[in-house]
């Protein structure tokens, strides 16, 4: 696995959604891969677990990302093919809210700039094609026929499994200390010492906790994900009869959804989430916070609103501008800091690793990354 001089050509903290990829593309494009993660992934800590992630192509945070989703469609069929198993299920998406709110117009934008396909549908319409929407008359909804699901720890799996397959050396159980610029770039662990040519640190929620070696103004998030029994008649909550949604339920305030794939419905607040530490983090869902959402849910989603099955805690990593971060490190150019995050990176993985592999290899991405510089405005701690 080591070259002649003892070390690999890269190494990788972090494999979760984005250094999962990683791995497995630079390991099939022959490079020397190991990588490091403190838990065994996929694993319920980070913020690529709950059974579900929406993916979404009319991208209200802005039309610079749809480029970049459309390209992750196509490496997360890839990924299904060599895999062997279903990672991404079809079922539309509803964008709700106000014509004029963050959320429909930013969705309206992009998919005008990007001539991609959609509908927008006055209230009664969304009432009368989903009825478990109950739209108030000022709001409309935004039918994108793209939009679908992910399963977020079969594709981390799968990513893994076939990494190991292509000869990446992956350490499960073992904690990335510090990383150390030199001839080649030493790695700590909790276990040993390791020599790279170039590291890729994607340490998701621990980005900010001293691994990245920079002052980054990022902030931890608690965020509660909730599943419920739907309330009657399951039959519309099926994957084949209702979309993924999201919701802006006020100005800003926005909570989103799953039909039932089995588990129950789920739902939660997008943000909002109160601010916290990976290591210390409360993981027990509270009962006002369910009731905080059952009240929001209450008007909109009756129907979505029976029995709690289950609840989970998730951890968004944000920028203050909630765009990501994909550059290499000004304490050493050989060392590519990775945070595709904010609470809507997963989508982007397998392109987001893709992009990776190329800045270890020094080829140009096909993407452009300007905006998820270091160096730009509010990310510098």
């Amino acid at each position: 696995m080591t070259n002649p001089s003892g070390g690999f050509d890269v190494a990788i903290i972090g494999l979760g959604a984005m250094g999962s990829m990683a791995a497995l593309e630079l390991a099939r494009r022959g490079q020397r891969v190991i990588g490091f993660d403190r838990f065994h992934p996929p694993h319920p800590f980070g913020s690529s677990h709950g059974k579900s992630r929406i993916i979404r192509e009319a991208y209200f945070e802005h039309p610079q990302y749809v480029p970049l989703v459309r390209r992750a469609y196509e490496r997360w069929n890839a990924l299904e093919q060599d895999s062997g198993e279903t990672l991404l299920v079809p079922t539309g998406g509803l964008m709700i809210g106000p014509p004029d709110g963050t959320l429909v117009s930013g969705a309206r934008q992009s998919a005008i700039v990007h001539q991609l396909p959609y509908e927008e549908l006055p209230a009664p319409e969304v009432r009368r094609r989903f009825p478990v929407f109950q739209l108030e008359a000022h709001e409309v909804g935004l039918l994108e026929p793209r939009a679908g699901v992910l399963f977020p720890e079969a594709a981390i799996g799968a990513a893994l499994r076939l990494a190991r397959g292509a000869g990446a050396e992956l350490h499960f159980g073992e904690r990335a200390i510090e990383w150390l610029g030199g001839s080649s770039i030493l790695v700590r662990t909790e276990r040993g010492d390791y020599h790279a040519d170039q590291v890729v640190v994607a340490a998701g929620a621990w980005m900010g906790t001293g691994i990245a070696r920079a002052s980054l103004a990022l902030q931890v998030a608690r965020q509660p994900l909730h599943w419920f029994s739907p309330v009657g008649d399951p039959a519309p909550t099926a994957p084949r009869r209702m979309p993924v949604f999201i919701w802006e339920w006020e100005p800003g305030g926005m909570f989103y959804g799953f039909p039932d794939f089995g588990d129950g419905v789920k739902v939660a607040i997008h943000h909002q989430g109160e601010p916290a530490h990976p290591d210390t983090v409360n993981r027990v869902v509270m009962a006002e916070e369910v009731e905080r959402l059952r009240e929001v849910m209450k008007a909109r989603t009756p129907a979505l609103n029976g029995e709690l099955r289950d609840s989970s805690v998730c951890l968004y990593t944000n920028t203050p501008d909630e765009d990501f971060l994909v550059d290499r490190s000004p304490a050493d150019p050989r060392v590519i800091l990775a945070s595709p995050c904010s609470g809507h990176g997963f989508k982007f993985a397998p392109a987001i690793g893709e992009i990776l592999a190329d800045l270890v290899q020094g080829r140009p991405p096909r993407f452009d990354l300007s905006p998820f510089r270091i160096d730009r405005a509010g990310l510098r701690g």
